[in-house]
């Protein structure tokens, strides 16, 4: 009664896109949605906090750039009476939009890169690490 070869078993990480396990024990894509999950704050969190996976730190770094960013823009044009109201009526869609979007990419465990910030994201990384 032979049923024939008997499938390997599966990776101890649980195998699939974006497993990988961080120094922080969350797994690489949970990870890197997590950097966007409240912005630029958790862009901090996550950076300071993970010291071995690269995906996490991408993505944490490029929260902090692409949100707080936005954040400064938000601020500076409070101050600016009739174009900053309009400034400010076109950030909020934007932010939505970039928000479940590289969120959702990093839960795919893509490492997406939005056109300038994502250059600047891994130029930063590579300063930080030498």
């Amino acid at each position: 009664m032979s049923q024939g070869p008997i499938p390997p078993a599966p990776p101890k990480d649980g195998g699939g896109m974006g497993t990988k396990k961080s120094s922080t024990g969350l797994q690489e894509n949970v990870g890197g949605l997590l950097a966007y999950l409240l912005g630029f704050v958790t862009g901090i969190v996550l950076l300071l906090v993970e010291k071995e996976n690269d995906k996490i730190r991408f993505h944490s770094m490029q929260s902090i750039i692409v949100f707080g960013g936005l954040f400064v823009i938000g601020i500076v044009s409070n101050f600016i009476p009739i174009i900053g109201l309009l400034i400010s009526l076109l950030l909020a869609p934007v932010s939505l939009v970039l928000w479940i979007l590289l969120m959702v990419k990093a839960y795919q465990g893509e490492r997406y890169h939005l056109p300038v910030v994502g250059k600047m994201a891994e130029d930063q990384l590579r300063k930080m690490t030498k």
